[in-house]
């Protein structure tokens, strides 16, 4: 074979120019270089341009006997839609002969797709994907999309809507409430803080005489119960209080503690106090990110309604467009009107006119909320001191209550939030939620003990039934794991 005549890797991979010949060993190790850049570069010579690109010469092992068929082109390959390979600049190489103009050059799609076998139908009418190819099943057809099947309903529809969202929120609130009595959700709502409290205090005073160790240890089990460091001493005290060296059951133990937490805790047990004579009783609540603000308004607007009062609610989270959407729902299920304006709108400015159209309409009691505001930022707090001034404007003394609303999960933090949001507006009560998502629910004794605010609701869930009047006896009893007095 000449070299005009020598084919490119591509012609002798498929035998365009015949069997390849067969050399000795010795030579098949090493091409010769056929051009410059081969000498140079080391690299073989390759006749096409597109041969050059796209194929990398394998190693040359011992030549095979020769096979009249072996290089034969797959029929569905030869009749195949191949492009034609770019042709190299004149001068270069030979032009090929006329069965070989359009030698065969796969496309990106055909060089990745899977390659089929000879038996494969090529008619285009028979064409398989390739899991039929595969597996070796029959043809199937998809079929065209508006003969395929609708997809099956189901219960979750896709949530797109502020409105979509807190209609959901309330629903689960009002819906999804189980009946059950008080203090069977109380107990259950305060199990993680009880059942922490009443496993350290059984390993500590089962077969165990009582001394200052053990003491100290039921001091650090308190304090990781979130009641203080004070409060917490001061429990320990009571239950070390003549039973030095002497043995003590855990039952025992619990009642102390149960009694010493009614004891701090009774003062502060008061229910919230609504003054007919002051039309429109004015509320607002406060509190940061998440804690639970809406949701509590909308349930203490059922609650009030319930006593036969008529509520207005005033949507002052203006920043929360779901928080507007959320009120709004709580208004149309407890048949409440709520005041609201575009989402970014001025707080202080919707107090004033929901305590204008409040007083107008004779309503008695006036709910507004305003929006999350962490207790260490200067400027959301002197927005909360700006509604306070302007609805003084329409009543000197509003608001008439101011209800820190402060989620039990928080801890140790709850005190800065007390002792912050107390500058910034005349916090008279607190509300607290999420007892039931913490272990640390302590938090509530150590607030009593700093601060003595009224704590006038507590939240152990999500239902409407779960926010009720604090009382002081049930919550120290529950929270010890003892049953109900």
């Amino acid at each position: 074979m000449s070299d005009d005549e020598k084919p490119g890797w591509f012609g002798r991979l498929f035998g365009r120019k015949g069997a390849p010949e067969t050399r000795p060993a010795e030579e098949a190790v090493t091409p010769p270089p056929t051009s410059p850049a081969s000498e140079s570069e080391g690299l073989p010579d390759f006749t096409t341009a597109a041969d050059d690109v796209a194929h990398v010469p394998p190693p040359v092992s011992e030549p095979a006997p020769e096979d009249p068929d072996k290089n034969r082109i797959p029929d569905e390959v030869e009749g195949a839609d191949l492009q034609p390979e770019p042709q190299p600049p004149s001068g270069e190489a030979p032009q090929p002969e006329e069965d070989e103009a359009a030698s065969p050059s796969r496309t990106v799609d055909e060089a990745t797709a899977p390659i089929e076998d000879e038996a494969a139908p090529t008619d285009a009418g028979e064409k398989r994907n390739w899991w039929s190819r595969l597996t070796g099943g029959e043809a199937e057809e998809t079929p065209p999309l508006s003969e395929a099947q609708p997809p099956a309903e189901t219960d979750i529809q896709p949530v797109d809507s502020a409105a979509a969202l807190a209609s959901d929120a309330v629903s689960g609130a009002v819906v999804g409430t189980e009946k059950r009595g008080w203090w069977s959700r109380l107990t259950d709502g305060m199990r993680r803080t009880s059942s922490a409290l009443s496993d350290r205090v059984t390993g500590l005073f089962t077969k165990r005489k009582l001394d200052a160790t053990t003491l100290e240890d039921l001091e650090d089990a308190l304090i990781q119960a979130d009641f203080g460091m004070e409060t917490a001493m001061r429990m320990s005290e009571a239950v070390g209080k003549g039973r030095y060296e002497k043995g003590i059951s855990p039952d025992e133990v619990r009642a102390i503690l149960a009694t010493e937490i009614e004891r701090a805790l009774e003062p502060v047990a008061l229910p919230i106090s609504i003054d007919s004579a002051k039309k429109p009783y004015v509320i607002l609540t406060v509190g940061v990110n998440g804690a639970g603000k809406t949701t509590t308004i909308g349930k203490l607007a059922l609650k009030f309604r319930a006593e036969g009062r008529s509520v207005m609610l005033a949507a002052g989270d203006t920043f929360r467009a779901a928080a507007i959407e959320q009120l709004r729902v709580w208004g149309e299920r407890t048949n409440t009107p709520v005041i609201s304006r575009a989402q970014g709108s001025d707080a202080a400015g919707l107090a004033f006119d929901a305590l204008k159209e409040a007083r107008e309409a004779g309503t008695d009691v006036l709910l507004i909320d305003t929006a999350g505001r962490l207790q260490n930022k200067a400027g959301l707090m002197a927005e909360l001191e700006k509604i306070v001034r302007v609805i003084r404007k329409l009543d000197p003394e509003a608001p008439h209550a101011t209800l820190l609303v402060l989620d039990a999960t928080v801890g140790q933090n709850a005190l800065s939030q007390v002792e912050l949001f107390s500058q910034a507006a005349p916090v008279s009560g607190l509300v607290m939620t999420k007892l039931d998502g913490t272990a640390r629910g302590g938090i509530l004794v150590a607030l009593a003990a700093k601060f003595g605010l009224p704590v006038h609701f507590i939240g152990v869930g999500e239902g409407v039934e779960d926010l009720e009047p604090f009382a002081a006896r049930d919550f120290a009893r529950a929270i010890t794991g003892l049953p109900k007095a």
